[in-house]
């Protein structure tokens, strides 16, 4: 048997599984953002169900609203090309193309 998603998405892509809220239009940022775009997203559970709180994160893969992806935070965050030595908290890494669980599929990008 398959091993629970959620411990899998963990231990394989260190990243929590979100799913884009909305865009974060700053045109004002400090020097060391420019040319992040930010997201708002919203952590989801084993079905896909929204759970948790809202976060703010850098997207450096053009994510867009209603995309579920990969989020990392803290120093994970900084760990991307994109987001190395700047202040960012938080990102979003990948976008998922398929979610399934235990065979049953869950969601599958269009």
């Amino acid at each position: 048997m398959r091993e629970p998603l959620e411990a899998y998405v963990r231990e394989h892509f260190a990243g929590t599984p979100v799913v884009i809220a909305c865009g974060l239009p700053a045109s004002n940022k400090t020097e060391t953002m420019e040319g992040l775009k930010l997201l708002v997203v919203k952590q989801v559970d084993i079905e896909g169900h929204e759970a948790g709180d809202y976060v703010i994160a850098a997207d450096v893969v053009q994510a867009g609203v209603g995309d579920y992806v990969l989020y990392a935070r803290g120093s994970s965050a900084r760990q991307t090309v994109q987001t190395d030595r700047r202040p960012c908290d938080g990102v979003v890494m990948a976008i998922v193309d398929t979610w399934d669980v235990n065979g049953e599929v869950k969601y599958k990008k269009e």
